[in-house]
């Protein structure tokens, strides 16, 4: 059951729309490093066609009809958009669920130091990394810093070509006896990816005076304080855009594409499907690296309440049409693949894998060993996506995630089954999954923004 390469079938005007689906990706990869500027993109785009705010319907008590358009958003960082299809709300929806965080290192609130007249801000990595990959390449700052009196400061550092950038260092490879002996998962230290900001001492000061002059620094530039830091959300990323690559240009490196390749996708598709049968519905949630907890991840409520108060403004609400909306609904749980990596192979089961070029993903489960913490969508709705993806003439492929006993991951997949709706992972392949710099092809992308158009309109 081998795929082919879809790159031979495309027409010119298919490569002129691929081209162009792919350079506003890149935007969005470039405007959108954290979950925030994800998820401020994401309401722009959607205001741009016609969403409004959830929150301010429901402020003035104004009801909803098929054809509305509405989105919802928590903390800033978790967005879920609504378009009200025809029929009544407990048949069910059809959902796309990506996620817009991606692994990077948080820096600590009570992060910045001086040693040996070099200072420093202390970081906390966030997800899953291989902590070597994140030295000695050029660092952004993003976030937001929240002061006491309410106001807050958005920050980007690093990005423009004047901006400086910060660094982590790694031991010159002359004296590097000692790390080249250790295992590779100790030859950095979790407390060692501290970057450095700063080393010119400020004049007038002896004790610290590189950390004294970077508060200077950073008081006369945003008005902050060393304080500051407790009430803040600075998040370190790999600085500069995302590129083309190969050649041919057929692919992209750029950082965050897990997930933000499927979230861009998934947001594209929500915005071009208008007239629906079924109400569809896109999620980008946060939090999915670190096991979806916390307010803004996919195992709160936040997707839950936000369905009543859909259903309260459709004036159909009670507890029993609320459980069979999510009982009857689809779900696409929009995540990304394991591409096949050729220098890598032992770590791939050949046949079950994911290849760039051959379309979209399916996985039917995901998961460690055993199948542990998977979904497992069912044979007959496999049987439903199988048939809308031939029947639009979607590239796809079906694929595990390595070899059985070789690791594994997780996804959203499980939390959004446990409604008891039909589910199953569906994404892009990527090359260095998890590294600063990921790799997708250009047409894998296409494919899945067909393919979630298809799912949207169909399921």
């Amino acid at each position: 059951m081998e795929r082919k390469n879809v790159w031979t079938t495309y027409t010119q005007k298919q490569l002129i729309e691929l081209e162009s689906l792919n350079a506003l990706y890149k935007e969005f990869l470039d405007k959108g490093k954290t979950e925030r500027e994800c998820t401020a993109q994401a309401i722009e785009m959607a205001k741009a066609h016609g969403y409004l705010d959830l929150e301010t319907i429901i402020a003035e008590h104004k009801t909803l009809k098929p054809g509305d358009k509405v989105y919802a958003t928590c903390m800033k960082k978790t967005l879920i958009m609504f378009n009200i299809g025809k029929e009544p709300l407990e048949k069910g929806m059809t959902i796309l669920g990506s996620h817009i965080d991606s692994p990077r290192l948080d820096i600590k609130q009570n992060p910045l130091y001086e040693d040996n007249e070099i200072a420093y801000l202390d970081t906390h990595y966030y997800g899953g990394v291989k902590k070597y990959q994140w030295v000695t390449i050029p660092l952004a700052i993003h976030g937001v810093i929240c002061k006491k009196d309410g106001s807050s400061i958005e920050v980007v550092i690093g990005e423009d070509e004047k901006d400086p950038v910060f660094c982590i260092s790694d031991i010159l490879i002359h004296l590097a006896a000692e790390q080249m002996d250790k295992k590779v998962t100790k030859a950095i230290e979790g407390e060692a990816l501290d970057i450095i900001v700063g080393s010119k001492p400020l004049k007038g000061k002896e004790k610290d005076a590189v950390k004294e002059g970077i508060l200077s620094l950073l008081n006369q530039k945003y008005k902050i304080e060393e304080d500051d830091f407790l009430s803040a959300e600075l998040e370190v990323v790999p600085a500069g855009n995302a590129r083309d690559a190969g050649f041919d240009s057929s692919m992209i490196i750029g950082y965050g594409q897990d997930d933000r390749v499927c979230a861009y996708t998934s947001l594209v598709a929500m915005l071009e499907v208008e007239d629906t049968v079924k109400t569809t519905c896109c999620i980008l949630a946060d939090k999915e690296e670190i096991g979806s907890v916390g307010a803004t991840g996919m195992e709160a409520k936040f997707f839950e309440n936000t369905v009543a108060e859909l259903l309260n403004c459709l004036g159909s609400y009670s507890d029993l049409s609320l459980r069979r909306c999510l009982s009857h609904s689809r779900m696409l749980s929009s995540d990304v693949s394991a591409a096949f990596d050729p220098q890598f192979a032992s770590c791939y089961e050949k046949k079950n894998s994911a290849f760039f070029g051959r379309g979209i993903v399916f996985n039917k489960y995901t998961g460690a060993k055993g199948k542990g913490g998977s979904n497992d969508a069912n044979a007959e709705y496999v049987s439903v996506i199988r048939k809308i993806m031939d029947d639009n003439n979607i590239a796809f492929q079906t694929a595990e995630l390595g070899k059985v006993d070789q690791g594994g991951g997780g996804t959203i997949a499980y939390i959004l089954a446990h409604y008891g709706m039909e589910v199953i992972d569906c994404g892009v392949a990527v090359l260095n999954m998890h590294a600063p710099w990921e790799m997708t092809s250009k047409a894998d992308i296409y494919e899945a923004k067909k393919g979630y158009v298809a799912f949207l309109k169909e399921a």
